[in-house]
This record gives structure tokens, sequence and C-alpha cells, in this order.
């Protein structure tokens, strides 16, 4: 494994460590802890994911800027300077180098964590949801959608944030040459729900299938990422019609006040937590951490010595 790193990189010790020892690491964004979550459950979330990871023998690395630095692994310090922080920017993959040269702090979305997660040669990846395309707007698209198309990464997550045109993101999946994989299910699920009445390109039944489908998928001469899409548990799933119906809610109160852009997901998230007093929020810790598990799992097997790194 080369360390190597670019000079806008620093690497946490324990992080490198994992890496050149090939024992198995798991990206986290912190764009969730910036700016996705209310304080202080955004700390408390953040300090969950790790132990989750730590749990399965696998060593977390929480992406982030930290004074214009790329930071593949943050400490606890930073960690809680960052949930406390109301000025942070949110960094996407286009706003990397501007973070960078501005010294700025703050929050990388999927995009960002994934731009970042494999130049540092991380091979697992866990967040809620991916971003896509917007309900209405064809051409309001998420940045995500094109680093995973280039990002070979495994990404774990609960399908993409149910705001979105979730048929329309999942076309523009496959034309990216992004395998779908179901996580012992044959349905894409919709985020807050188990299932979007859409089917994923393959179901699987273990961490090992995973590792070995992106293996497969690598070595073929592929450069896209491979997405695990890991449904809530039946007994923490949402009602699909009531949370569509916050959904729709959302949105409309977002059209009436101009909301739009990079502004748009945290406002939509934030409003449909309120009209379902509290249930989504709920859903989305859990689907957090339990995506997380299966994240460190799948790297277990990504570590075992037959499992190639590319």
């Amino acid at each position: 494994m080369n360390l190597h790193l670019p000079s806008v990189y620093k690497i946490l010790p324990d992080v490198a460590l994992a890496l050149s020892k090939g024992t198995g690491v798991v990206a986290l964004e912190s764009a969730v802890i910036t700016h996705g979550l209310p304080r202080p459950v955004n700390r408390e979330l953040a300090d969950e994911l790790e132990i989750i990871i730590r749990e399965n023998g696998i060593t977390p690395a929480t992406m982030a800027l930290i004074d214009g630095k790329i930071s593949v692994g943050i400490t606890r310090d930073e960690l809680i300077a960052l949930a406390n922080n109301e000025q942070t920017v949110k960094v996407s993959s286009r706003m990397i180098g501007i973070a960078v040269a501005q010294n700025l702090s703050g929050g990388t979305t999927v995009a960002a964590t994934l731009v970042a997660a494999h130049t540092a040669g991380i091979q697992v990846f866990a967040t809620g949801g991916i971003g896509g395309v917007h309900r209405g707007q064809a051409f309001d698209i998420s940045a995500d959608l094109d680093e995973l198309a280039r990002r070979p990464v495994i990404v774990v997550c609960a399908g993409a944030k149910a705001i979105l045109d979730l048929p329309a993101t999942l076309e523009a999946l496959e034309t990216r040459g992004v395998p779908v994989l179901g996580y012992q299910t044959e349905d894409f699920p919709a985020f807050y729900s188990r299932s979007s009445g859409l089917k994923v390109d393959m179901s699987i039944d273990s961490p090992e299938q995973a590792a070995q489908i992106a293996r497969a998928h690598w070595e073929a001469g592929n450069h896209s990422a491979v997405l695990v899409c890991n449904p809530l548990p039946e007994d923490k799933a949402l009602d699909p019609q009531k949370i569509n119906q916050a959904i729709e809610k959302a949105i409309s109160e977002a059209e009436t006040r101009g909301i739009s852009g990079s502004a748009l997901t945290p406002f939509l998230l934030e409003k449909v937590g309120k009209i379902s007093k509290g249930e989504s929020l709920q859903a989305n810790l859990t689907l957090l951490k339990n995506n997380a598990r299966l994240a460190a799992r799948i790297a277990a097997c990504m570590a075992k010595p037959h499992l190639h790194t590319y």
C-alpha cells in the first residue's frame, strides 16, 4: 500500500497503520455531522459510528476538511470542534480546491469523501443515502453520481435519499456503469422505507459476496464504485405513504420559499423531520449505524489476502 499522499492531505496515524498493514478501513463522510443532523445528535452519532466500526475490528476514517487540509481520519478534538462549529462549509468534490486554498474547515459530502477515500486507498465507505436527481428538476443532479462513476470504492448506503426522484436516480446510476446490489433484498431501498418499488441489479446474501463482486468488477477493467444498498430493519422502517406525504409537503414549501441548490437537501431533511415528528431523524440515525456495521464487515472481507487492492 502506497501511503504517499499529496501535500494537501493529512492522515491520522492509526488509519495510516491500518492501510499499511491491510487490516481494513471504512471511510465516513462528515457533511452529515456539519449539515445533516441537529446538535448534539450530530456529535453523538459520529462517535457511535466510529465505535461500531472499531467493534468489528476495522479502523474508521472520518473524512473532513480541517484548516485547509483534507483529513483522512480526524481526532476526537477535531470531531467535537467540527460538530459544534456553525460556520463550517459543506464541501463537495468541486469545492475541495477552494476549501484547501482558503484554509477552510468543513464537512465532506459523499462526492468529496469518495475523492478522498480513493486517493488514500480506502476501498469501503459507509454513508446514509447517496445524492441523485431531484424531483421535478431533471438538471439538478448531485455530484455524487459522477464521483460514483469514477471512484472504485464500495459504498454502503440505504439507497438514495427519499427526497429525490428515485427512478431517475437509479437510471442515472445504470448509465454511469455503477452496479447496484441489494443486501438481502431485491428492492432498491427508499432511505426511510425498505422498498421504493424499484429493483436492484442483484441481491446479495453476505458481505463476502459484496467483496467478491467488487473485486470482479474492478478486475474486469471497470473503475466505478459498487453500491451496496442496505435497507432499514423492518421494525425500524417508516410507512412509505406517510413519509412520501411529508416529503411532498417539504418540497412544496421549498419551492414557495425559493430554496434550491446545495441548501435544498438540508432544508428538506430538516422539514421532513419536523413533519414526521422526529420519526425520520430516528430512522436516519438507525440506518447510518446499520450501514457502518455492514461496511465494517465488508471491509474485513476486502482485507483478506486473496482480495486485491485497486
